[in-house]
């Protein structure tokens, strides 16, 4: 008799850990965000200290400074802005390329470890279906992410981490949908180093950062209306 007691709370006891495991990954989450935002500055000149050495040797450590900033959901156009202004527009540009795209890989495969199968667990089939179709466009939903104006891009890399997206086609995608961002925020701070926000190269990293925003908008209501 006991035991057939007992058996509907085993039932309760997967559900509850898997509860606990998103609740985990969440808080973590939210706890690096809140360190990082108390401990790192958040201004472009501040973030000089990250490069450290000498050129080549301040660019791996700023790649891996920023990659660890990117899990605790830092704020990229500053990351992007600083790396223009300690390593120039083109260096600085592939600089913070290669620090999100390591970073938001590295978020993905965190929540894929921690969080996928206590989700699959809990949303039940209606929503693994859903999962299942992200996962089977992975390339150009994570590019759409990136391109779209307002999506929460620290956020997008756990949640992409629920999905069936393959890393190559996330990491692909990450790349080419960072890279002209990353080029306007780093030609805006070495802009700034300069003294000259109103150069040629301000004013057109500015028009840039307008198109893409103009971009992702069409995108968007196009997608709504298909």
């Amino acid at each position: 008799m006991n035991a057939e007691r007992g058996t509907p709370h085993e039932g309760h006891r997967p559900r509850a850990r898997s509860l606990l495991r998103l609740g985990a990954l969440a808080v973590a989450v939210a706890a690096a965000s809140v360190l990082v935002a108390l401990a790192v500055p958040s201004s472009p000149h501040a973030l000089q200290q990250l490069r450290g050495g000498s050129q080549p040797a301040g660019a791996l450590i700023f790649v891996a400074a920023g990659a660890g900033l990117t899990l605790a959901l830092f704020p990229y156009p500053v990351l992007a802005a600083a790396s223009g202004l300690l390593f120039g527009t083109a260096a600085g540009a592939s600089v913070p390329i290669a620090a999100e795209t390591l970073g938001a890989l590295a978020a993905l495969l965190i929540a894929r470890r921690t969080g996928a199968a206590p989700l699959s667990y809990i949303g039940g089939p209606r929503l693994q279906r859903l999962l299942d179709s992200v996962g089977q466009r992975g390339f150009v939903t994570v590019l759409y992410a990136r391109i779209l104006p307002g999506v929460p891009r620290g956020i997008a890399n756990y949640a992409f981490g629920m999905t069936p997206v393959r890393p190559g086609a996330f990491t692909a995608a990450t790349a080419l949908g960072t890279a002209p961002r990353a080029l306007a925020y780093a030609a805006l701070g070495r802009s700034a180093t300069d003294g000259r926000l109103d150069s040629p190269a301000a004013i057109a990293a500015v028009i840039a950062l307008v198109a893409m925003g103009v971009l992702g908008a069409v995108l968007l209501a196009r997608r709504r209306l298909l």
